[in-house]
């Protein structure tokens, strides 16, 4: 009796906490209107006064009807209110027909912020597409057009040229052919095809080739300027990457790959659209790249810039965006992974202080979500929701290597990152490049078809490298001046401005999808103090190529990566090279091929450390714990790029726990090598570390853990990935 009486007084304190948080809530959000000083509205006008009441009958007041002519507005409010000044945004969809920019005139004045948000418990949604509408069915034949299609296609009259295509369920795919394999002989302008793969078609110029060129981690889209189809050769406008061989190419944009419901074709010649539709809805094309940029007075050669700043925008939804295309001025980050100072994302702030994206959405687009450019100090990204993308999630982009370091404290923060990548498959949830000094936290990753993570500056030897568009081009080399014909990493480091950035907090999963010679989080070029803490990188298990959980690569040094877990990740669990410092993370149940946890690459390793660390295999009873190049194998002396080889001779490793399930004989042998070959581990374990469920990813300890007894810090799961959002 007294169970069910304290139930029930507990069901109704519950009820009523509810009801008092509901209402506080609702006081809040009456504060918050009643505080507003402009509204916009799809049913407003810019003809009236920018306040919520209707219109009176002399038409003066009511909402606006545009973001732009807010901004206008805004701009006279300031100049006699140096308070915070806030414009709240009702329902609906506002198309966008050319990018909002907001300057220098938009910043919010000393410390007063000016806010762009939207009206409580209501969606906001900019749009850059445009309706195509006038439809009508193809009849008849239609020259190339497959028989499946045939009596399925739709055709509409189009002026523009686009690349992606939206109806309600997101974008449409652009028609494609199966993967062709490129020729011997092709080069990064040059591909040499097979008979039938390719033909003179009369609008070449909108036909592209999708391409993975020789790397595992690239992929380039390419326009195509001629094709001959007597000789086998087709040449491209833009150079790929590397050279197209080996790894295969689809062409895309052609009648004849029409051939499934959803797939469409642009013909700018005949200035038709063609379209077999995946259901009844609207059909719309964007017109822009980004929808808002922040835009500071940028001196991109000088050494000053002034930035927009205290500029907020939250709550807002945005979607439709175009996709990028590599133009021949571009200068491309690492491995081209995205580039320099480029105008493809939806929201771009480039050249910004104190600046706020919070609570936003973002999706349906060819490009990525949010950029930093350049200048971006203490700026916050908070929140958001990144779905469904062609290109990135979040990157922070300083200058190149140089003396000019001005993109560092921002926030990334408990941002949802998933989807991202669908056309340009190496973009990345969250990329860093030339950014130091911020903290990314509690971003939840996953669902991309590289790299989850990447953190990174100038690879070394592109300081001396061909002038190619990869990296070369960033560099500001009227700052640095001239470098030695092989520079070391003493020279170069003063140019790596990705340092003491805190990576924190951050689950990764399904990442890797597509693409190898990735990883959940990636580190290189970045400059020193870089901590990578507490981050739960998980079910990397694609069959791509050779990846990691974590991996420093070549020219990184003096990192932190502790208390993580890594767990059901293909291949390897840790690459370690120079003297990187591991200690006090989980590598659990690495999935063969490979199937390695630690992998040792490169050195020289002094000052690295493996140290309280727990290798741990309950799945497979031959795990590879260690390994490291031996004579014969791997790096040996000294290469061609001036790395070494690895050894755990160099590195401060002990303390650790090694254990196989199904037969531990396997962690007694790698501990006793690794004691009598390298005089290392004297003090560590092959024992099983009592982990409270580890089959379902439980890694906390049971009280009587042998990790606890050496030292070992629990590593509290629950503080890892997105936070509640209030």
């Amino acid at each position: 009796m007294q169970i069910k009486f304290m139930n029930r007084m507990k069901k109704q304190l519950l009820i009523v906490l509810t009801l008092i948080i509901g209402c506080l809530s609702v006081v809040a959000q009456t504060e918050q209107v009643a505080k507003a000083d402009f509204f916009v509205s799809t049913q407003g006008s810019d003809s009236w006064s920018g306040k919520l009441e209707a219109p009176n009958a002399n038409k003066t007041d009511g909402p606006f009807a545009t973001l732009e002519h807010a901004r206008i507005a805004v701009r006279k409010l300031k100049k006699n209110n140096s308070k915070d000044i806030l414009v709240l945004i009702r329902e609906g969809v506002y198309r966008l027909k050319k990018t909002v920019v907001f300057s220098l005139e938009d910043s919010g004045e000393n410390e007063s912020t000016i806010t762009y948000a939207a009206y409580p418990n209501e969606t906001p949604v900019f749009s850059a597409g445009k309706e195509i509408n006038k439809w009508k069915k193809v009849e008849g034949g239609l020259l190339g057009l497959p028989q499946v299609a045939k009596g399925n296609v739709w055709e509409a009259n189009v002026s523009d040229k686009f690349y992606t295509l939206y109806d309600e369920e997101g974008m449409l795919p652009r028609a494609r052919s199966k993967k062709h394999n490129s020729l011997k002989g092709s080069t990064s302008n040059k591909l040499l095809f097979s008979k039938g793969e390719l033909k003179e078609w009369s609008n070449v110029e909108d036909v592209e080739i999708f391409v993975r060129p020789t790397r595992e981690w690239i992929v380039n889209m390419l326009p195509l300027v001629s094709v001959d189809e007597k000789k086998g050769i087709a040449r491209t406008g833009i150079n790929a990457t590397y050279g197209m061989q080996k790894k295969g190419y689809w062409v895309e944009n052609v009648l004849e790959e029409l051939d499934t419901p959803g797939e469409w074709v642009l013909n700018t010649k005949e200035k038709k659209i063609y379209l077999w539709p995946r259901n009844k809805s609207m059909v719309v094309a964007p017109q822009l790249l980004e929808l808002i940029r922040v835009e500071g007075k940028i001196n991109f050669d000088g050494p000053t810039d002034i930035p927009v700043r205290n500029l907020h925008f939250r709550g807002l939804t945005f979607k439709h965006g175009e996709r990028y295309s590599l133009t021949k001025d571009d200068a491309g980050l690492q491995h081209d992974w995205d580039m320099l100072d480029k105008n493809n994302a939806m929201v771009r702030f480039r050249g910004s202080e104190n600046c706020v994206i919070e609570k936003c959405h973002f999706l349906y687009g060819g490009s990525g979500a949010i950029r930093v450019d350049l200048y971006g100090k203490n700026n916050k990204i908070s929140n958001n929701h990144i779905e469904h993308l062609g290109g990135g999630g979040i990157l922070l982009c300083g200058y190149g290597p140089g003396t000019k370091d001005v993109n560092k404290n921002n926030l990334v923060f408990n941002n949802n990152i998933h989807h991202v990548g669908e056309i340009y498959w190496q973009s990345p949830g969250i990329f860093l490049w030339n950014s130091g000094d911020n903290r990314v936290a509690n971003n939840l990753i996953h669902d991309t078809n590289y790299c989850g993570l990447i953190v990174s500056g100038c690879v070394i030897r592109f300081f001396k490298h061909a002038k190619k568009r990869e990296q070369y081009r960033a560099i500001r080399w009227h700052e640095i001046g001239d470098l030695p014909k092989n520079p070391s990493v003493d020279e170069v480091r003063p140019y790596w401005h990705s340092k003491n950035n805190m990576i924190e907090n951050n689950e990764i999963h399904h990442v890797m999808n597509k693409l190898g010679d990735g990883n959940g989080i990636y580190i290189r070029a970045s400059g020193s103090g870089n901590v990578i803490r507490r981050n739960y990188i998980h079910h990397l298990v694609a069959e791509t190529g050779k990846q990691s959980g974590i991996r420093t690569d070549g020219g990184q040094m003096d990192v932190l990566i502790t208390e993580n877990i890594i767990y059901k990740c293909r291949s390897q669990g840790m690459t370690l090279k120079l003297n990187n410092r591991f200690e006090n993370n989980i590598i659990a149940d690495v999935i063969p091929p490979g199937g390695v946890y630690l992998k040792i690459v490169e050195g020289p390793m002094n000052g690295a450390s493996n140290k309280h660390n727990i290798f741990y295999s309950s799945l497979f009873s031959d795990p590879r714990f260690i390994t490291q190049p031996k004579p014969g194998k791997g790096l040996v002396g000294e290469d061609s790029r001036g790395r070494v080889a690895a050894t755990m001779k160099d590195v401060d490793s002990d303390f650790n726990i090694y254990f196989c399930k199904a037969d531990n004989s396997v962690a007694d042998k790698i501990l006793e090598l690794l004691q009598k070959e390298d005089g290392a581990d004297v003090n560590s374990l092959s024992t099983d570390p009592l982990f409270i469920d580890p089959e379902n990813g439980d890694f906390r300890f049971k009280p009587n853990s042998p990790a606890i007894k050496m030292g070992m810090i629990p590593i509290d799961i629950s503080k890892i990935g997105l936070l509640e959002v209030k």
